[in-house]
C-alpha cells in the first residue's frame, strides 16, 4: 500500500468516525422534545377528526330533508345518474318514471342548493361517504317523524271519530282496518265503510275487495267523504292530512290550528295566538324555517299521506309494502297528481290545490313572491323612476 492510499484510508476512517460522533444531551430534554412532536402529531390527529364530525354533523343535518322533501323512496343515486344520463344524451325520449326522477333531482338541488358544486368537486370516494351521510340523516327523519305521528294520529282520530274503545297511543296492534274508526279512513274512496259486506270483504282479504296503491283512501278527502262521480272533488283537503303536515313542517303543537283557509278573520285570530307564544317559553325552530320552506310542494304532501296512512295501519315497522298495499308506487301516484297533470286546466287546479295548502299552513304572507319584476312595478319604486325622469327633463331643458 502506498503513502496516499494510506492517507486515503485513513482520511475515510476518520469521516466514517466524525459522521457516528453525537453531541451528549440530556435524556429529560429529548423526552420532553418527543412528547412535544407527539402531542403535535395528535392534535392534528384531533383537528382532521373534528373537521370530519363537522362534516358529518352537516351532512346528516341536510339530509333530514331529503324524504320530507325530494324522494320517500328513491336513492339519491338514481336521481343524480338521472340528471347525468340527460346531460348526456339530450336527444333520448323519458319514461314516467325517469321524469319522476328528474323533477326530483331538481327538487334535490333546491333543498340542497350546494350539491352541484359539492359532487364536482369531491372525488367517487368522498362523494359515496357524503351520500352515505344524507342517507342517514334522511332515514332518521323519516323515522322521527313516524314516531311523533304513531301518538298524534291516534289522539287525533280519538277526538274526530270518538271510537269506542279508544286508540292507544303506544299500541298499533288495534288499528288498521280491525278497527272501525281506523278501517273507515283507509277505506278506499270507491267503497262505503259502512257496508257490512265491504267491511267484511275488507278484512277477509278477499279478491272482491283488494285494498291497494290503486286507491284513493278516503281519509284523503275533504270532511272524508268522496263524489264518486267527481272523484278529484275534496282529494288531498282532510283535516287530518293537514294537521299531520303541520305537526312534521311546523310544530305538533300548530297542527290543532287548522280551521279557517287565511282569511281575514283568521289573521286576528293568529295575532291573538302569537300574542299567547310570546309570554310563553321559547320552543325550537320548526323544521320549514330551518329547510327553508315557503310554500307547501307536492312531494311534501306525498309524504305526510303516506306517514298519515302508516300511522293509521296496523304494521309496527316501516316498510315498502303493507299486504296488498305497496307505499313507493301509492308515493308516486301522489306525485304524479300534482307534477304530471293531463292539461293546462288540471295544471290550473293542481296551482289553486297547492295555493290552498299554503295558505293552511303559513297563511296569507306572499313576501316569498316579492320577486323584483314585481317591486319594480310598485309605486315606491315607480315614483323614484318618475322623480328621476322629471329630473333628467329638466336638465335637458337648461
Amino acid at each position: 500500500m502506498t503513502e496516499n492510499d494510506s492517507a486515503a484510508a485513513g482520511s475515510s476512517a476518520s469521516l466514517a468516525t466524525g459522521l457516528s460522533l453525537c453531541v451528549p444531551t440530556s435524556p429529560h430534554a429529548r423526552a420532553k422534545r418527543k412528547i412535544v412532536t407527539l402531542m403535535e402529531e395528535v392534535e392534528t390527529l384531533k383537528q382532521d377528526k373534528a373537521i370530519k364530525q363537522r362534516f358529518t354533523i352537516y351532512y346528516v343535518s341536510q339530509g333530514r330533508a331529503i324524504r320530507r322533501m325530494v324522494a320517500l323512496y328513491s336513492p339519491i343515486e338514481d336521481l343524480i345518474a338521472e340528471n347525468d344520463r340527460r346531460c348526456e344524451d339530450t336527444d333520448s325520449d323519458s319514461s314516467t318514471e325517469q321524469d319522476r326522477l328528474q323533477r326530483g333531482y331538481i327538487e334535490l338541488a333546491k333543498s340542497l342548493p350546494w350539491i352541484h358544486e359539492k359532487l364536482a368537486s369531491l372525488d367517487l370516494e368522498e362523494s359515496e361517504e357524503m351520500l352515505k351521510k344524507l342517507k342517514r340523516g334522511a332515514d332518521s327523519a323519516r323515522g322521527d317523524d313516524t314516531g311523533t305521528l304513531k301518538d298524534l294520529v291516534a289522539s287525533w282520530v280519538n277526538i274526530q271519530c270518538c271510537p269506542t274503545p279508544l286508540i292507544r297511543a303506544d299500541d298499533k296492534h288495534h288499528r288498521g282496518f280491525v278497527n272501525d274508526a281506523c278501517g273507515k279512513l283507509l277505506c278506499p274512496a270507491e267503497w262505503r265503510w259502512e257496508d257490512p259486506a265491504i267491511r267484511a270483504g275488507i278484512r277477509d282479504r278477499t279478491t272482491s275487495f283488494i285494498v291497494s296503491e290503486n286507491s284513493w283512501p278516503i281519509f284523503m278527502y275533504e270532511n272524508y267523504e268522496a263524489d264518486a262521480k267527481n272523484l278529484e272533488r275534496g282529494l288531498m283537503k282532510s283535516k287530518l292530512l293537514v294537521m299531520g303536515f303541520k305537526a312534521i313542517f311546523t310544530s305538533p303543537s300548530s297542527a290543532n290550528e287548522v280551521d279557517g283557509d287565511g282569511d281575514g278573520a283568521d289573521i286576528i285570530e293568529n295575532c291573538r295566538r302569537a300574542k299567547r307564544r310570546s309570554d310563553q317559553a321559547k320552543v325550537k325552530t320548526c323544521i320549514a324555517s330551518i329547510i327553508g320552506m315557503r310554500k307547501v310542494t307536492p312531494r311534501a304532501i306525498a309524504y305526510v299521506v303516506c306517514q298519515i296512512r302508516f300511522a293509521l295501519s296496523n304494521i309496527t315497522s316501516w316498510r315498502t309494502v303493507d299486504g296488498d298495499f305497496d307505499y313507493q308506487i301509492f308515493w308516486n301516484n301522489i306525485v304524479d297528481f300534482f307534477e304530471d297533470p293531463p292539461g293546462p286546466a288540471a295544471r290550473a287546479r293542481m296551482d289553486q290545490l297547492l295555493e290552498w295548502w299554503t295558505r293552511k299552513v303559513f297563511g296569507r304572507n306572499h313576501r316569498q313572491d316579492l320577486t323584483p319584476d314585481v317591486v319594480s312595478k310598485m309605486s315606491v319604486n315607480a315614483l323614484a323612476s318618475q322623480r328621476q325622469q322629471m329630473e333628467d327633463a329638466a336638465f335637458d331643458s337648461e
